[in-house]
């Protein structure tokens, strides 16, 4: 059982889960005229740019801009924005300084716009052919806002007139810059006179909506009401006192908040507002402690609306048998007889591939035949093409065999430079052939094996570790874990004035007893050692006192991260 110490009760959480007070944001609303609708080949003629704070106008910016191109006739026909009117008006290059100096003056700019997509893109293009860096503000769309907000029935369309009509704008839009970015102003406070009583009231939640909050949403933003602004886990119960969901945050009241607004967009989770009855706040002293309690709970109750974490015992790994002539077998539950594994993976699909890997640079038997050189039995087609070297036949002895088996386990284990000198020698092969399919499919098999490899290596070697504390500074004092056997024993903070050596002693004396175990993961899931590995790499952290040694193979699998980070990136942008 995690210990659990109370937090202090000033605790600072993070901004993005305190959210930013929409009354603290200043908006600058932008409108941008332009030759065309392309923002590669048309350029911007004139530019209109409104401050708003508290819902009150503080400044304005309106320049024509020379596009150093021929206005087209129909685009001076919408905006009476003629040749001659541009022609004495400087370049956007000269422009450009000062308008991103209106948009930055404040750090809390956000940059509104109706169709932001339209002018920003602009923008962008803009400071990219002037080689000037664009300082990416939070943008708010008030035409999506609109979309969301004000179902067709109620106005005809979501244009910039149908709008600033509906929100009773003193200025009309007529498609020249400074007179449209005025009537958005108008429209953005109509939306967020809308979107208030919809609990939307933080800037991350207005750039969240989507659509209005359900009626069920609505009903349940009580259950907010009562818990703690402080950092912990989370738990969504029905009428019965199910689990229905888990989660953690930094400020608990303001995210289960969120859930009942019109920022929460997540069909799922909407459809969970109608069962939810209550809402379980667990406090915690440090992030990663909420982390931690996040699977851990996750994964004893299996909420049914939690996707991911759900069931860590379905992970699968790739384990290099311990017979007379050792094998390579997908499984799902780590024995303790010693047997090396790689892993834990997603699917038995990715363990398969690893195995493949391994298979592809060493001739290990595919067999489950139980067999001995008492025994023998026929050979077959891998033996007889010479892709298997177990002495089925009783021809060699299992000595001879073991040569295999054991540069199988410190491929597995240690430096895997014999199954990635293979792969990578025979993927060049393949390119230089142009079979560029086989070649793709090689790397991906050495891709699972090298993450298979590495998470293995890691979890193992702090697994191996009895006790660890480490500590690094956070909001208010030292965030201070006790690591047991790769598992989080203990979590608390360090507060300016407290004895250092009491609280040390307090703190390990009372953490949680792990006992030693077997395999890559003892006494955690996967999961959970790598939250606490993650945190014990992070910058800024100090390793207090250990017990054992904490070590990786100097050859290992991280050598090659490259090819594993390159292959993780690859595949979550597909």
């Amino acid at each position: 059982m995690l210990r659990q110490s109370a937090a202090p009760a000033g605790v600072q959480t993070s901004l993005e889960d305190l959210g930013t007070p929409l009354a603290g944001v200043s908006f600058v609303v932008v409108d941008l005229e332009t030759t065309g609708t392309s923002a590669s080949k048309s350029r911007i003629t004139e530019v209109g740019a409104v401050r708003v704070r508290g819902g009150r106008v503080v400044d304005e910016f309106t320049t024509l801009v020379d596009p150093g191109t021929l206005i087209p006739a129909d685009v001076t026909l919408l905006t009476g924005i003629t040749q001659s009117m541009v022609a004495t008006a400087p370049p956007i290059g000269e422009v450009l300084p000062d308008l991103l100096a209106f948009l930055t003056a404040d750090p809390n700019t956000v940059l509104v716009a109706h169709n932001a997509p339209f002018d920003t893109g602009f923008l962008r293009a803009a400071c990219e052919r002037e080689a000037v860096e664009w300082p990416a503000p939070p943008v708010v769309d008030t035409l999506r806002l609109a979309r969301a907000v004000l179902p067709r029935p109620e106005v005809r369309n979501h244009r910039l007139g149908t709008l600033a009509a509906y929100f009773g704008a003193p200025t009309t839009p007529n498609h020249r810059a400074l007179d449209d970015a005025r009537a958005t102003v108008d429209v953005l406070n109509g939306l967020l006179a809308r979107l208030a009583p919809l609990g939307v009231t933080g800037l991350e939640e207005l750039r969240a909506v989507s659509k209005p909050p359900t009626r069920a949403q609505r009903e349940k933003r009580h259950l907010a009401d009562d818990l703690p602004e402080r950092p912990g886990v989370y738990v969504f119960t029905d009428a019965r006192g199910q689990s229905l969901y888990v989660g953690k945050s930094n400020n608990l009241r303001r995210r289960v908040a969120s859930y009942f607004t019109a920022a929460e967009s997540r069909r799922r989770i909407r459809e969970m507002a109608g069962l939810v009855a209550g809402v379980t706040p667990i406090v915690c002293t440090t992030d990663l402690e909420a982390s931690v309690r996040e699977l851990r709970i996750i994964a004893e109750r299996k909420p049914p609306f939690n996707r991911r974490s759900r069931n860590p015992e379905r992970a699968a790994w790739v384990k290099l048998t311990t017979d007379a002539y050792p094998r390579l077998s997908v499984v799902r539950v780590i024995k303790d007889d010693g047997a090396p594994h790689l892993g834990p993976y997603n699917s038995p699909r990715e363990a398969e591939a690893a195995r493949e890997a391994i298979l592809h640079a060493l001739p290990l038997r595919q067999c489950t035949h139980t067999f001995s050189p008492d025994r023998p039995v026929a050979r077959c087609v891998l033996a007889q093409l010479g892709r298997c070297g177990a002495p089925c036949d009783g021809s060699e002895t299992p000595a001879a065999y073991t040569v295999h088996a054991d540069a199988a386990r410190t491929a597995m284990t240690g430096d895997p430079a014999v199954v990635v000198d293979a792969l990578t020698g025979r993927i060049r092969e393949l390119a230089a052939e142009l079979r560029y399919e086989e070649a793709a499919s090689l790397r991906d098999r050495l891709t699972a094996f090298l993450r298979g490899a590495r998470r293995a290596q890691r979890l193992t070697a702090i697994a191996a570790v009895p006790h660890l504390v480490a500590s690094r500074p956070g909001a208010t004092g030292w965030e201070t874990v006790v690591v047991r056997h790769g598992r989080l024993a203990a979590s608390a903070v360090l507060e300016p004035g407290t004895d250092p050596a009491a609280f040390l002693g307090s703190l390990t004396a009372t953490a949680e007893r792990v006992p030693a175990g077997y395999g890559p993961v003892p006494n955690a899931t996967a999961g959970e050692t790598e939250l606490v590995l993650d945190w014990l790499t992070g910058p800024g952290t100090r390793l207090v006192e250990i017990e054992g040694e904490w070590t990786c193979p100097l050859r290992s699998a991280e050598a090659h991260a490259e090819m594993t980070h390159w292959a993780h990136g690859r595949a979550s942008a597909q």
